[in-house]
């Protein structure tokens, strides 16, 4: 059977179940409904530095990240422009580190580009909203609450991954697939039946650890590896930060903004 009978079956879209799991942009078109929530987690470090922006009262703006446009969009939209991480200079004081974004005055909108979760968040359907383990409880809470969670209303997680060097093919990010196991575990939408294979698999992940190994697992796995070797090791720590965001980042007229 060839992929695009399978694709005409829907087999991938997991449109049986309320709650769905997946990876990337791809993932995000097919497992997401306009008429449902899709919640983004991109841990290192787009969805860290929205909850950290949008609880200290900026409006953030997702933009592809190899647009070279940017400028004039923010521009028009009367926005500042974040930088890629470790290029702060004394007017663009703003990146997607969230340790910039932590000490900074912010602009009121901040256009913060990145290659995975601000990608996917640009173009994904339904309430769009951003989950990191600074936010995921009161994001939890923010879905249950407006009864997300139904056929008619079904939950999206998606997952952005990193790019691998080279060829910029999806790397699936373990600190991703754990803050979903975590928002994941902490919804309640009816009987285990409502979760599609692999949003169970993933709940289930997120009720094999203990706390201690979590934090191990995360602060060991590659991309933590990676940030700590080039000097942003601050980054990594902020993200672990489990639970202190208070701001649910939600999409409204093209800025995330605090719900």
């Amino acid at each position: 059977m060839t992929n695009d009978r399978l694709s005409a079956k829907g087999v991938y879209g997991q449109s049986e179940a309320t709650v769905r799991f997946e990876w990337g942009p791809t993932g995000a078109a097919t497992v997401s409904s306009p008429h449902g929530a899709t919640v983004v987690i991109d841990v290192f470090s787009f969805t860290t530095s929205v909850s950290i922006a949008v609880d200290r009262g900026a409006a953030v703006i997702p933009y592809n990240w190899d647009d070279a446009g940017v400028d004039d969009y923010a521009q028009k939209l009367g926005a500042e422009v974040a930088v890629g991480r470790g290029e702060e200079d004394d007017s663009h004081p703003w990146s997607l580190s969230p340790s910039s974004l932590l000490t900074s005055p912010l602009p009121k909108r901040l256009v913060l580009p990145s290659p995975n979760g601000s990608t996917i968040a640009a173009a994904a359907r339904g309430e769009v909203i951003t989950c990191s383990f600074r936010n995921y409880p009161a994001v939890a809470a923010w879905l249950r609450d407006r009864q997300f969670g139904s056929l008619q209303r079904p939950i999206a997680i998606i997952a952005a991954g990193e790019r691998w060097p080279g060829d910029g093919g999806l790397r699936p990010a373990l600190e991703d697939l754990l803050c979903a196991a975590l928002l994941s575990d902490s919804l309640t939408v009816g009987d285990a039946g409502a979760f599609s294979p692999e949003a169970a698999a993933t709940r289930a992940l997120g009720r094999s650890m203990s706390a201690e190994q979590f934090f191990r697992t995360v602060r060991d796995c590659s991309s933590a590896r990676e940030l700590q070797a080039d000097g942003f090791g601050r980054d990594v720590e902020l993200a672990l930060e489990v639970g202190v965001g208070k701001s649910v980042p939600v999409i409204r007229d093209g800025c995330f903004c605090s719900e």
